[in-house]
């Protein structure tokens, strides 16, 4: 029996973030709508960087599907009366920066028929995190890791 990957019907499947496992992660770009001069209250979207140079996008679609798939860091883009989109490296703004440089040992994902993945899960070492997309939003959360890593299963 094929199982079906969790399609988005408007972005399509992306990658299958089981290639994710076994990548040290070296550095994590973040997309920060700045309108005022303040930034937003979370990241738009998040690049991860592995050890061998593969640059993975993960991201709320406008159907509020998350979207993970292989592609290089913007450069940000100012928008007038709307703000900017300004692409930094992570800090401390997520729970990203305190697994750089630790191995990615397993994913989970959840998924709905009808929008496609609605959040990932990434295990490392000392910890999980979690994307959501929640309204068209892209959350990033710290999770505790009481199981061991499972594998993306829709």
């Amino acid at each position: 029996m094929e199982i079906l990957a969790p399609a988005c019907p408007l972005h399509g499947p992306g990658i299958d973030p089981l290639s994710l496992v076994g990548g040290r992660l070296v550095e994590v770009l973040a997309s920060w709508h700045v309108h005022g001069g303040r930034p937003g209250g979370g990241p738009v979207e998040v690049w991860l960087i592995d050890d061998q140079g593969r640059s993975t996008n993960i991201a709320s679609g406008t159907d509020w599907c998350l979207m993970v798939e292989s592609s290089r860091p913007d450069d940000g883009v100012d928008m007038g009366d709307w703000g900017r989109i300004d692409v930094l490296p992570v800090r401390d703004e997520t729970p990203l920066a305190a697994h750089l440089g630790e191995l990615m040992i397993g994913v989970r994902q959840e998924w709905e028929p009808r929008t496609g993945r609605m959040a990932l899960e990434l295990d490392f070492p000392s910890g999980s995190v979690r994307f959501e997309s929640w309204s068209g939003d892209l959350r990033v959360l710290a999770m505790d890791r009481t199981e061991g890593p499972i594998t993306p299963m829709p």
